[in-house]
């Protein structure tokens, strides 16, 4: 798995945070493990200063890692360190880019109208959200209280009662852009690092009643779950395929119909307290992470290394394939049973969600993209 980078810290008292690369079931100190001059562009506690470079020198520290032959003494074993935020967020933004999903909330949530706005196909929809509140995998995710409006009509205030889960991809921004320039779709690959999982939680309730008409807010910035592993994109050259078919056609500035494939080809897992809920495909998504990228600066917004961009909840075509609870239990009326005999319709304190994936490797392998987990505790106000 050496292509999964991320920052750790030894526990005990060789502590100090640094670049890892995971190695199976330890990690790899790169820094040390590089030679002088290129472990010295790998220093720091993070990928930060990595992300800010080109992606010359991306390419070459891809390259040595894929060479290296590890000294047992620049290994540590995973279960003796301790993984942490892999990068700074800078900026966060979360699309909506499943036409499955979308449709379904259409349904869910406007029954007897236009499954999809007006704009949905001639633009990837999005928002920004809260950097802040974004946090590594593992980190307990406090149930968030907020307004709701309740069947009877009353507005009250209180603890969610529709927690909720998003499976997506997020894309990792290194180099930065400039005030004013729109990034084209070939600039993709010349700002973007990699990718990580993500789980955008939403308190459902919360949202149906914030949002209009200036979309998600206090339902959603209360956590952004991350994993812990970067992958870079130079170690995706099998993953990529065409995205879906578009209809209508897009304006000039999306239109990649002769561009180079910008779909993956990622197969993602949705565990709940260990049992699988889920299998969303992130090659069915309508809007591919270069769209979005030029979507995000046509107006001359900037980029800044460390921005974080997520896909919005990724949703296959079958109902097993649906990457938020919303959908696998339409909202509630359809509750899973789980193995142990409870059923859910949405989230319980105490309940753990862990995403997983994979994507095409070399020789007809696959490779792992590493996991976001999260553990719902109960909200203070109980």
């Amino acid at each position: 798995m050496t292509h999964l980078y991320g920052s750790f810290e030894p526990l005990g008292a060789d502590g100090g945070a640094r670049i890892g690369v995971r190695y199976g079931d330890q990690v790899l100190d790169l820094a040390a493990a590089l030679e002088p001059d290129l472990g010295a562009e790998v220093m720091g506690p993070n990928l930060d200063r990595l992300l800010a470079a080109r992606p010359h020198l991306w390419q070459c520290v891809f390259d040595a890692v894929a060479a290296l032959e590890p000294s047992a003494e620049h290994l540590h074993p995973l279960d003796e360190v301790r993984l942490l935020m892999p990068f700074t967020v800078a900026d966060y933004v979360d699309f909506y880019s499943s036409e499955h999903h979308a449709r379904n909330l259409g349904r869910i949530l406007r029954p007897g109208q236009p499954e999809l706005p007006p704009n949905w196909k001639h633009l990837p929809v999005g928002y920004h959200g809260r950097a802040g509140t974004v946090v590594v995998s593992g980190t307990d995710v406090r149930r968030p209280s907020g307004q709701r409006r309740t069947p009877d009509g009353d507005v009250v205030h209180g603890p969610t009662t529709r927690l909720d889960i998003e499976a997506e991809v997020g894309f990792v921004v290194g180099v930065p852009s400039t005030l004013g320039e729109a990034v084209p779709l070939d600039g993709f690959r010349d700002h973007v690092f990699g990718l990580c999982l993500v789980n955008d939680w939403s308190a459902r309730d919360v949202q149906a009643w914030e949002y209009q008409p200036l979309g998600p807010f206090l339902g959603k910035s209360f956590a952004t779950s991350v994993g812990a592993w970067v992958t870079p994109l130079a170690a995706l050259d099998a993953a990529w395929v065409a995205p879906p078919p578009r209809e209508p056609a897009l304006l000039p500035y999306l239109d990649d119909a002769t561009a180079p494939p910008y779909g993956l080809d990622l197969r993602l897992e949705v565990r709940l307290n260990g049992h699988v809920v889920a299998t969303p495909p992130f090659a069915q998504m309508y809007w591919t992470a270069a769209q979005q990228l030029a979507h995000l600066t046509v107006n001359g917004a900037s980029l800044r290394s460390g921005d974080l961009y997520a896909s919005g909840t990724v949703s296959g075509s079958e109902p097993g394939q649906r990457g938020s609870l919303i959908e696998l239990t339409w909202n509630g009326t359809e509750p899973i049973t789980l193995p142990d005999g409870t059923v859910r319709g949405f989230l319980d304190d105490g309940d753990e969600v862990v995403i997983t994936a994979t994507a095409p490797g070399p020789g007809g392998t696959r490779l792992d993209l590493g996991e976001v987990r999260g553990r719902i505790v109960a909200s203070r106000e109980g």
